[in-house]
């Protein structure tokens, strides 16, 4: 089930339930694959190529979805005042993700 997408020049959020017998990875690789499809063909970003190579998932729970979906509402709004990369560094700390910052964007 989405909840909610938005995106940026840079990145996009979605907001999801992911059922058990799906693997992040898979969703992801899907999505790529299709979006990019449709993107080139509908000739949507004449410029895009291609999706960057990685990507990052976070758990939350339930009882901050409405949280979640207006945070992702609200992106461009957030990015004026912090960057994804911040953003982005800002959720593996929250997470407590081991992170080496030469392989972030």
């Amino acid at each position: 089930m989405l909840y909610q997408i938005n995106g940026v020049a840079d990145h996009i959020h979605i907001a999801t339930h992911l059922h058990p017998t799906i693997s992040l990875s898979s969703l992801v690789k899907d999505l790529k694959v299709s979006t990019s499809l449709w993107i080139k063909e509908k000739q949507v970003f004449p410029n895009f190529t291609s999706w960057q190579e990685g990507y990052g998932g976070f758990t939350y729970s339930i009882k901050e979805k409405e949280v979640l979906v207006n945070y992702i509402k609200n992106q461009a709004e957030h990015h004026r005042v912090k960057s994804f990369r911040d953003e982005f560094i800002g959720l593996l700390i929250e997470h407590g993700i081991e992170f080496d910052e030469r392989y972030l964007l």
